[in-house]
């Protein structure tokens, strides 16, 4: 046997041996991965809360705008502001109080006072739980999601529920409660009665998203809503809405289209009839980066540039209270840390962007309400991931 005739023997015996060794020490096992939210899954911040409410026998709706149902349904609303209109406080107190059955979390927004004085509900702030909560943000560089047991101590002790979420708040109640969990941290979901019906406040956001598969926050669900065969529940949230035109169609689609038939049959009217008798001449238009530009500088000239300052800082407050759990709460240093940790910008920097124009020279404005928006950005795209 010649040398090559070895050589291929030693390396089949080998290329066996690995073949026997890997069958050995290897299995296969199925690994379930999840896919990734589409459809309406993606745009619907309830979907999954609706579909859950479903397979229990509940009928649900979404809506954008505010729509009574009748007083033996469910409301729900996350990424609410209460008193953007007074038309909708009207709305929504006698529809409680004639039987309906309310729910919100702590994405409510706005001026609380008006809502803790009508329902007797509100939110208290721990200052020892936020500063462990921040310190850990600065120690570990990520925030932390934790996960304790809330137990029922209203109307008498009960179930105990895995409530997932940062409890540096807790809810107090000037009313008798109906029902109440209660943590470390102090009481995280209340219900007192109002009227005929009822208003309940979850401390946190357990319902939305895919936060609904996360400890027990289908069964709170059920508990926060009294949900019952049958029953109906409305889904309200502002934290997407669709585009002002858009809402003129959806809503007034008949006088949309009237008043377009109306303008172009006027243009028809005062139309040349046989074309210009001279060639049409050039036209001149300011570009819209021009217009943009030409406005920024007429308003840092006459202005002072406090109006555009104002209204970036307010964008930067609204992005934030979005994204920063309690931010409207939080001291100056709690958001030095908070914003500098959700833009991975120097947050000290961005606090003191916010303070007044005034403070500041014309010439470092443009600066100024550059760092802002750059912040805000950062903000808005980490909610989008």
């Amino acid at each position: 046997m010649t040398r090559s005739h070895w050589a291929g023997l030693v390396s089949v015996v080998a290329l066996v041996m690995l073949i026997v060794y890997i069958a050995a020490n290897t299995y296969w096992e199925d690994v379930p991965i999840p896919t990734p939210p589409k459809g309406e899954a993606i745009t619907n911040p309830f979907y999954a809360a609706q579909k859950f409410a479903e397979a229990l026998g509940a009928t649900t709706r979404r809506e954008r705008l505010l729509v009574v149902p009748s007083p033996q349904a469910v409301m729900v609303l996350s990424v609410w502001h209460w008193d953007l209109t007074p038309q909708r406080q009207a709305a929504i107190k006698p529809w409680v109080e004639s039987g309906g059955r309310l729910v919100v979390d702590r994405m409510l927004s706005g001026d609380l006072s008006e809502f803790e004085s009508w329902s007797g509900l509100e939110w208290e702030y721990n200052e020892e739980a936020a500063d462990k909560y921040f310190e850990n943000i600065n120690d570990n560089g990520s925030q932390s999601h934790r996960c304790a047991p809330a137990n029922q101590v209203m109307p008498q002790p009960g179930n105990s529920y895995v409530l997932c979420g940062e409890d540096f708040s807790f809810l107090k109640s000037s009313r008798p409660v109906q029902w109440a969990l209660e943590s470390e941290a102090g009481h995280q979901a209340m219900r007192v009665a109002v009227g005929k019906g009822s208003v309940t406040i979850i401390n946190g956001t357990p319902f939305t998203g895919q936060q609904l598969f996360e400890g027990d926050h289908a069964a709170a669900f059920v508990a926060a809503a009294q949900l019952q065969r049958g029953d109906e529940i409305i889904f309200l949230t502002e934290d997407d809405h669709p585009a002002l035109l858009a809402l003129m169609w959806n809503y007034g689609a008949p006088a949309v289209t009237a008043f377009l038939v109306l303008v172009g049959l006027f243009l028809w009217r005062g139309a040349i009839r046989f074309g210009p008798t001279i060639g049409v001449p050039e036209p001149r238009r300011r570009s819209m980066a021009e217009q943009i530009r030409g406005s920024g500088h007429f308003a840092l000239k006459f202005g002072e540039g406090a109006p555009l300052h104002a209204a970036a800082v307010r964008a930067l407050t609204e992005a934030a209270n979005r994204r920063i759990p309690a931010y409207a709460r939080l001291s100056r240093p709690q958001r030095i840390a908070a914003l500098g940790t959700a833009t991975g910008m120097s947050g000290e920097s961005l606090v003191n962007a916010t303070d007044g124009a005034s403070k500041r020279r014309p010439k470092e404005l443009p600066n100024t309400l550059a760092l802002i928006e750059s912040a805000r950005r950062q903000l808005l795209k980490r909610g989008d991931h």
